[in-house]
């Protein structure tokens, strides 16, 4: 039995219980997991220097956790910020060509205003460790290099919407090869629109430009400033569109636009052929907002608010152990003594007396009762 598989065995999760495994070995290496996806940061590139805006590419080796992801897919990123007793957590799309278990990978983020976790990433140093889940998503080709497809393809995508687009394109452009050697999609013709406010703002300006110089198959078309899509200039640039594989990405006004002239509306899709992406936080399902939440070591108790329990209790002033703060890894894991907590993240409810739960995606419902 070789070490990673004697790591993940029934054996070491018992003797590790509550924590799990990961949580010892992260304190020897924090690159060593059996379970969990960490990531170091290898490098960071600049993209813009847009002012309050400014986005950077961050090229990441993951832990051999990592199972790999499909082009167009996104990663929850975590983030310990520095005196924050908090992980924050949030979503990023992979802007590199789809990758294999262990391999490499590069994502692109804008910061914004408003966004610590965002900003903290654009001004990373390497040797930067994140804690990562694995690959996410259905916006993703339908086909593979082993499953290839012949039918034209559009994307049409707005600010930094482009990034899963550019994971796409990048991997066809990789995996499709003309009879001369040289890179093709795949024998897929591609029509690339986009949207960005200012040349200055363009993210992958030079690749792009290449792009559209380069004989591959790939018809690259940038606005910027005030221009808007619209339906007469997508006929012309695609007239059978309607009936042509379409990823969209950006901001929601042209999603709604896009998806009006494939004719949906702006609650809807337009059917198979329109393809929609939105990062949006995931769906939580908190308990009810009444009774007490009492913590039996601290000898502490707190009007419930409905929040997972890990938020009240760090809002009380106690400072419980976590870790991903994703439902991911278990080193948040406590004894439920009494009462009914609910999985924030699919509704599942629990009365049993004595059991041990996630706190960071549990919430209680009514009168509850943890150990700690």
């Amino acid at each position: 039995m070789d070490i990673s598989t004697l790591l993940r065995s029934r054996t070491v999760a018992a003797l590790a219980s509550p924590h799990g495994i990961d949580h010892y070995l992260s304190h020897v290496n924090p690159m060593w997991a059996a379970h969990d996806v960490r990531a170091s940061v290898v490098a960071v590139h600049r993209e813009t220097d847009t002012p309050g805006a400014p986005v950077a590419t961050l090229t990441l080796q993951p832990t051999a956790t990592w199972r790999g992801h499909r082009a167009g897919q996104y990663v929850q990123v975590g983030v310990d910020l520095p005196g924050s007793a908090r992980r924050m957590t949030r979503c990023f799309s992979i802007s590199s060509a789809a990758s294999l278990p262990g391999e490499q990978i590069t994502l692109t983020v804008r910061a914004h205003a408003e966004g610590q976790v965002s900003k903290f990433l654009v001004d990373a140093r390497p040797g930067l460790v994140l804690h990562l889940s694995q690959a996410q998503g259905s916006f993703t080709l339908p086909v593979s290099p082993a499953t290839p497809g012949i039918d034209p393809l559009v994307f049409i995508t707005g600010g930094s919407g482009i990034t899963p687009a550019m994971s796409m394109v990048r991997t066809l452009l990789r995996d499709g090869y003309s009879s001369d050697g040289r890179g093709k999609c795949a024998g897929r013709p591609v029509t690339f629109l986009h949207y960005a406010r200012s040349e200055a703002d363009q993210i992958f300006a030079e690749e792009l430009s290449e792009m559209a110089a380069a004989d591959n198959d790939v018809t690259v078309h940038v606005r910027y400033g005030t221009a808007t899509f619209n339906e007469l200039e997508l006929r012309r640039l695609v007239p059978d569109h309607r009936n042509t594989d379409t990823f969209v990405c950006g901001p929601s006004g042209l999603v709604d636009l896009v998806t009006t002239a494939y004719g949906g509306t702006p609650d809807s899709t337009a059917g198979s052929r329109l393809r929609l992406e939105f990062f949006k936080p995931p769906r939580t399902s908190t308990g009810a907002g009444e009774g007490e939440l009492s913590f039996t070591r601290a000898g502490k108790s707190v009007a419930n608010t409905g929040a997972p329990i890990l938020e009240q209790a760090e809002a009380l002033g106690l400072r419980p152990e976590f870790g991903c703060r994703m439902g991911i890894c278990f080193s948040c894991t406590k004894r439920k003594t009494e009462g009914t907590v609910r999985k924030v993240l699919s509704g599942a409810e629990s009365s049993l007396p004595d059991e041990d739960i996630q706190i960071c995606v549990s919430a209680p419902v009514g009168d509850c009762v943890v150990d700690l």
